[in-house]
Parts: structure tokens; sequence; C-alpha cells
């Protein structure tokens, strides 16, 4: 590659990261603006003044900290919950020979066909009839049961290790349950820190699913708390903008530190096979 193409990407690549990060500066910028600035000079990306104490008022505008703490129980228990359930039934589908595997995970492919709506009421229903609804178990129990995406992407990982060890283990004696337990999953860490990550996010961003299940407002996440937020301080620009970056931040200082290990589990789970 000449050094005129190497230019040419890395000027697209800046010019593309500036367009996308805009928004992001645009909501960061006018979380430490006042409202007499926002509405003078609303496209200004440096504040005249620093209005830290936005952050303060948005705080201290909602039960951030009930929020905040609603989410994390929320996310972790997914995060377990996925991790769990799908790679057992991924080293089901990627190490073990049974009758009926294959046409079963074409059948299971093709649930990610269906969007969550198709499921939405059968689900309330069934979860109010065991007594989940108003929980946050409604949202955290269904990840034990599997995900079709996660599935793929752990079966995925899980076929490019050699069948040679797995075969060694059960000379040796080890059962399937040690097999994926004791090797299968130490040597799946890249693919299982992606599934995990993926559905942190997804549980961090959830907002259908808190609306549906919960309406007692001790029970919100930060997705849904959020919109109560918004609901109440629409004239708060200042406020509503604070709120939002104290939403975003986790989830972006999260990628920053886990992009190393999250990049080498796409590269290894969906993109091979």
């Amino acid at each position: 590659m000449t050094w005129l193409q190497k230019s040419t990407i890395y000027v697209l690549l800046i010019f593309f990261a500036a367009i996308y990060s805009l928004p992001l500066l645009v909501m960061l910028s006018g979380s430490l603006k006042s409202p007499t600035e926002i509405q003078a000079n609303p496209n200004q990306l440096i504040p005249q003044s620093w209005q830290w104490e936005n952050y303060v008022a948005a705080i201290g505008a909602m039960p951030f900290w009930q929020y905040l703490s609603n989410t994390l129980v929320l996310c972790l228990g997914s995060v377990a919950g996925t991790l769990l359930s799908c790679s057992m039934a991924a080293y089901a589908f990627a190490k073990l020979k049974w009758w009926g595997r294959d046409k079963l995970f074409a059948v299971l492919i093709g649930t990610m066909l269906l969007p969550w709506h198709v499921t939405m009421i059968p689900r309330f229903l069934l979860l109010r009839e065991i007594g989940l609804y108003n929980t946050l178990g409604a949202l955290i129990v269904p990840t034990f049961l599997g995900d079709a995406f996660s599935i793929f992407l752990l079966r995925q990982f899980f076929r490019t290790i050699p069948e040679e060890i797995s075969e060694a283990a059960r000379i040796d004696g080890l059962s399937e349950w040690g097999i994926y337990w004791r090797i299968i999953l130490p040597m799946s860490v890249p693919a299982l820190a992606t599934v995990g990550l993926f559905q942190f996010v997804a549980a961090w961003n959830d907002f259908s699913g808190p609306l549906l299940f919960l309406s007692n407002k001790d029970k919100f996440p930060l997705a849904y708390g959020l919109e109560q937020f918004v609901s109440s301080y629409a004239d708060q620009t200042h406020l509503l903008l604070a709120a939002a970056t104290l939403f975003t931040l986790p989830i972006a200082v999260l990628f920053f530190f886990a992009q190393k290990t999250f990049l080498k589990g796409i590269a290894t789970t969906g993109l091979k096979d």
C-alpha cells in the first residue's frame, strides 16, 4: 500500500469518526452549558463557562443511584444467564453428536427472524402467571433460557477448537460436563467476553422490557428512568443532556477498556466457518 493510499484511508477514517462523534460532542458540550448559553449558542462546542453543577442537579432530580443499582443488577444477571445457558447449548450443537442436531440448529437460527413483539404478549402472560411481573426477575429469568444469536456465536467459536482435545479428555476419563467446564470454557474467553458485552449493552439500553414488565418506580433501570426524567424536565435542556451523558458514559468506558477482547472475539466467532 502506497503512502497516498494510507493517507487517504486515514483521512476518510478521521472524517467519518468526526461525523459519528458529533452528536456525542454536542451532548457533552450542552451538558456543561447554562440554559441561557444553550439558547444563545446552541452550536458552540466549547462552553464559555463550565457548569459542572448540571450533573449534580440532574442526579438530584431523579433517584439516579437507585436506577443505576437496578441497572447493574439487571445487566449482571442477564450476562450470567446468557453465558451459562448459551454456552451449554452451543457446546451441545458444536461438540456433541446426536440425532436431529443440525435440523434443530436450523430451527434455532430461524427464530432469529421473529421480532421481539411477536412473543411479547405470550411472554408477558407467562411471566405474570409465575409471579415475576413488576420484578427485575421478569427481565433476567428469560436470559437463562438461551438466545439464538449468542448460541450461534459461541457454537462457531467452539467448532474452531480441535476435536482431538475433547477426544483426549474423553480417553482420560473426563465427562462431557468436565470437558465443557474445564477445557472448552477456559479456551473460549474472547468469545464469552464478546457475548457478555453484547448482552450487557443490550440490557443496559433495554427500554421495551422495563416498559412492559415494570410499574414500580423503585424497580426502574436507567433506560426507563431516563425516559421518565425526560417527561418531567422537557424544558430543562441542560439537565436532559447531563442525564443523557451520565447514561452513556459507563457504556463508553466499558467499551474503551474491553475493545481488544471484544474485537478479538468478533474476529474468531461469527466470521469463521
